[in-house]
């Protein structure tokens, strides 16, 4: 089972070995999306978590229990078709080449099944053409 979570750190977490600990005690892989973190700083990450559901359960409860502050809401990235222009402005930004620029008719093209749901793309559209729907996880 997979969970896309956004872990929010304050400064004083930021040195722990998060990643390593979610393997080695709990087995439950962390697949790094998204992070900024710099030292003696709060930071953000974006991961996907993926190992047995109780193992999840644990691992995140674990996070919550040394002062991480989870986001699980669920969502995805939507284009406006009607405010997107196709500048691909957005596609320099998409780590997965989710977003491209389709030839011949220099169109934007989006691939759900390749995005990350990174966010990087929604701040760069000048038009913001780019939104992201969230969901509730069950």
């Amino acid at each position: 089972m997979k969970h896309r979570l956004t872990i929010h750190f304050p400064s004083e977490a930021v040195h722990q070995p998060i990643t390593y600990r979610l393997a080695v005690d709990f087995d439950v892989a962390a697949k790094i999306l998204r992070a900024q973190i710099s030292p003696n700083r709060s930071g953000t990450m974006v991961v996907e978590l993926s190992g047995d559901i109780d193992e999840l359960a644990a691992a995140e409860h674990w996070l919550e229990g040394i002062g991480l502050e989870l986001d699980r809401a669920q969502g995805e990235i939507r284009i406006d078709r009607e405010r997107c222009v196709d500048c691909g402005l957005c596609t320099s930004v998409c780590p997965s080449g989710a977003l491209a620029i389709g030839l011949p008719d220099w169109r934007l093209g989006f691939d759900a099944q390749r995005c990350l749901v990174c966010e990087q793309c929604i701040p760069s559209c000048p038009f913001e053409a780019i939104n992201l729907v969230l969901t509730t996880r069950c």
